[in-house]
């Protein structure tokens, strides 16, 4: 029913990943495997909803309390994640970063803590960085093709009298970790014990791969505590904005939208991503599903082939998001190094695992959100690139 393999081309729509590639590797002409966006035309029935919303021919304030997106989100919750929610809860914000910023702000002062697991999602450090509060890293542990997270130690961070948050990733970004439910159980735990609140971004909650189901925050949850996620990765559409979460605590949410509406002069949302949502939410399941089955392939063929040409590496796909974090180390083979060779060898462009902290280093992460046919020219030039510096 949908073809993911038809390549489609984003050159000059101002796109991130192929037109200011340069930005980040100093080189224009490199094939892209880099910000988690996909290469895919949006799903049909988004297409569809937003025609007939463009149709309409008026495009003013809006808001986003309404029945329709309300009920969308309660649907897709209820039916993806087996969770059920109160939509009095729910909160909206222009993206998720946005919504995490402004929590850290809201429950922590200059020179607080915000404890998070490492490697990190790069925008992470900049929320904390840019909010002047201290990131706390409790960096995550690979045994067994697994990565766990030593609960000792996260403890010992949150019980740090400047600990105020934890950010979670849930699923983790970059390593694709996906949480047990004993792992939240006793995160939540500690988190109540030593009075630290929890912002849990889900934005990959759609994208697992393992048996291991994606466990919303909200079915662990005490105290104080916040859920944020978006349509925007399942169904790439981070193009029109818009992300929505969960704020369980009154005075948390009103201080929360008080500030978005008083202080950003952010009460009108993008109406555009209002119905691309409702659409996704009511109308996407099937196209989501038949993308997912593409996803994992494409996954499967970088394992594959990665293993073939290096049998050291044994590398396994993540148990979810379609971003391929890579782990290298077996090879021996120098970052730098390596990162010249695919820009000025292979004209590919993947990202250095130092960008998502120091336990990235000698990682590479890939992105396999694209037609089969693009995702061989980068895994293909990945191979010639090591085999150029060992």
């Amino acid at each position: 029913m949908f073809d993911f393999s038809k390549v489609v081309d984003r050159h000059g729509t101002w796109c991130t990943q192929w037109d200011y590639v340069a930005d980040r590797f100093g080189t224009a002409d490199l094939l892209p495997f880099t910000i988690s966006d996909m290469d895919f035309a949006t799903a049909p029935c988004i297409l569809e909803a937003l025609n007939k919303r463009l149709a309409h021919g008026v495009l003013g304030y809006s808001r986003w309390k309404n029945d329709e997106f309300l009920g969308a989100v309660a649907h897709w919750l209820a039916q993806r994640h087996n969770t059920r929610i109160d939509t009095g809860s729910l909160v909206y914000g222009p993206s998720v970063i946005y919504m995490v910023s402004q929590l850290i702000r809201q429950w922590s002062a200059a020179g607080d803590g915000v404890v998070l697991h490492t490697p990190a999602y790069d925008a992470f450090y900049k929320a904390i960085d840019g909010n002047q509060r201290r990131a706390i890293p409790v960096a995550l542990e690979q045994r067994d093709g697994d990565w766990h997270c030593d609960m000792d130690k996260l403890e010992a961070a949150l019980a740090r009298p400047e600990s105020k948050i934890l950010l979670l990733c849930s699923p983790h970004n970059p390593t694709g970790k996906v949480w047990t439910r004993a792992e939240l159980d006793t995160m939540a735990a500690l988190c109540e014990r030593h009075g630290v609140r929890v912002i849990s971004d889900e934005i990959h909650m759609d994208m697992v791969w393992s048996e291991q189901a994606h466990i919303p925050w909200s079915n662990v949850a005490r105290g104080n505590w916040a859920l944020f996620t978006s349509a925007s990765k399942s169904f790439n559409i981070p193009a029109l904005t818009g992300a929505w979460g969960l704020i369980e605590d009154a005075d948390s949410r009103d201080a929360y939208l008080n500030a978005l509406k008083g202080r950003d002069g952010l009460s009108s949302p993008a109406v555009l991503a209002l119905t691309a949502h409702i659409a996704a939410y009511e109308q996407g399941a099937a196209w989501l599903d038949a993308l997912r089955e593409y996803l994992r392939e494409n996954l499967r063929y970088i394992a594959d082939s990665l293993n073939h040409a290096f049998p050291e590496l044994n590398w396994q796909i993540p148990q979810a998001t379609y971003l391929a974090w890579i782990d290298l180390r077996a090879l021996n083979i120098d970052d730098k190094a390596l990162q010249n060779a695919l820009i000025q060898q292979e004209k590919v462009a993947i990202m250095p695992g130092d960008t998502y902290g120091d336990e990235g280093r000698g990682f590479v992460r890939l992105n396999a959100g694209c037609p089969r046919s693009k995702l061989e020219k980068g895994v293909n030039g990945l191979i010639n690139a090591i085999r150029s510096v060992r």
